[in-house]
């Protein structure tokens, strides 16, 4: 019976694994080229940005150094903001000069510009650091468009290349309130060669590699805490029915954990040092989370060295102190992977593979966990059994390890 238990926990360990790495991506390709502007507008170059439904239309005339764009912004709600921003310090958001427009409550649309100084930025009006000539927006059918020339001819000083912004956010009223920091809204960026019409991700070494360091913060945190603390749970509690398995199980169990808290303390300082990278950009509750996981589990893996032998008189707290840390981890490390997923907003087929490896999990820890109780179950009727025949029976020796 202990043979086939392990057998079955091996083929349920095994199809998690499977399912941890059975998750692919998608994508879908925009078009700009097609679109007729009303005002019969044209230009000689577009680019579908990448994020937050927005398209980029231009015109570079070298002649002048000035740069004539639309900037296009979709599947836009009334009570929104959109704005447009040329960088000409920096791949981000501050020290952006930005073109701002949304709709008022008469049906009028606002548009003007505004320096970005820094984080806390209400976009308030004021002069840019080029000139900026016929402005003027238009919003019909939930799609904003702004129209201007920029003289950007001390801003092209890398071969044509400027670095981009574009931005969403909500209304109180007329007043523009701070756009999300999260998901779409912090990859908006990008760099756009106006000469050749080549636009990419912004930042190279900088923007991307900030993305690069999200994604191995969510990974290794997803992996560590989301995942392989649940299952080194499921191996403590269910693989030491068979008594065939101790001690493996209980080393199998600190290595798991041991592991699951290295990886995770990666993951913990990645963390800390992307924080550090974003001053303006907070993340309250996954932060704390993220403390609390990491003190937690460190007080855990000290408390090991304390742990007293089975027949002391304190081990039975000490016991129900490292079940109660234990399952708050798992519970908190969840939590905090789908709050992590909520701020990267990844493609969704990956929120689905993790829902897909928790349900999963679930799911194999109550079955074993019937398995368990019949096991046990059964098991203490044999040796009451044992104990009332005419010879009697010895008594089992408790593992050192329980």
């Amino acid at each position: 019976m202990s043979i086939s238990m392990m057998k079955f926990l091996n083929q349920t360990l095994c199809l998690f694994l499977v399912l941890s790495v059975s998750m692919t991506t998608m994508s879908f390709a925009q078009t700009c080229s097609k679109y007729k502007f009303s005002s019969n507008n044209v230009f000689a170059s577009c680019n579908d940005l990448p994020f937050l439904d927005s398209f980029l239309h231009y015109t570079y005339d070298s002649s002048t150094g000035t740069l004539h764009i639309a900037y296009r912004h979709t599947k836009l709600t009334s009570g929104k903001w959109v704005a447009w921003a040329v960088n000409p310090t920096s791949t981000g958001m501050v020290g952006a000069q930005a073109i701002v427009a949304y709709p008022q409550s008469d049906g009028t649309v606002r548009v003007y510009t505004s320096p970005i100084r820094s984080y806390q930025t209400s976009l308030q009006e004021g002069d840019l650091s080029f000139n900026v000539s016929g402005l003027s927006a238009t919003y019909e059918n939930n799609e904003m468009v702004v129209l201007a020339s920029l003289s950007l001819s001390q801003e092209l000083g890398n071969g044509g290349t400027i670095n981009t912004v574009w931005q969403d956010g909500s209304m109180s009223g007329n007043s523009p309130l701070p756009h999300p920091t999260s998901g779409n809204n912090v990859r908006s960026v990008s760099t756009l060669n106006v000469v050749s019409g080549v636009s990419a991700a912004a930042g190279g070494a900088g923007g991307s590699s900030k993305l690069r360091k999200r994604n191995i913060h969510g990974i290794l945190n997803g992996v560590s805490w989301g995942i392989m603390m649940p299952v080194g749970a499921i191996i403590a509690r269910y693989l030491r029915v068979a008594k065939s398995a101790n001690p493996a199980w209980f080393y199998i169990h600190v290595f798991c954990q041991a592991s699951a808290y290295i990886i995770g303390v990666a993951g913990w300082a990645t963390g800390l040092k992307l924080g550090g990278d974003s001053p303006g950009i907070q993340y309250s509750t996954h932060r704390s989370i993220g403390i609390a996981l990491f003190s937690l589990a460190t007080v855990q893996v000290f408390a090991m060295f304390l742990r007293p032998k089975p027949e002391h008189k304190h081990r039975l707290y000490w016991n129900i102190y490292h079940h109660s840390i234990g399952y708050t981890l798992i519970i908190l490390g969840v939590v905090n992977v789908f709050k992590g997923l909520e701020i990267l907003s990844p493609k969704k087929q990956w929120k689905n593979a993790y829902t897909g490896i928790i349900v999963a999990l679930a799911i194999v820890a109550a079955l074993l966990e019937v398995f368990t109780w019949y096991v046990v179950i059964k098991r203490r009727k044999l040796e009451e059994s044992a104990k009332s025949a005419p010879h009697g029976a010895s008594n089992g020796t408790r593992s050192q390890y329980a």
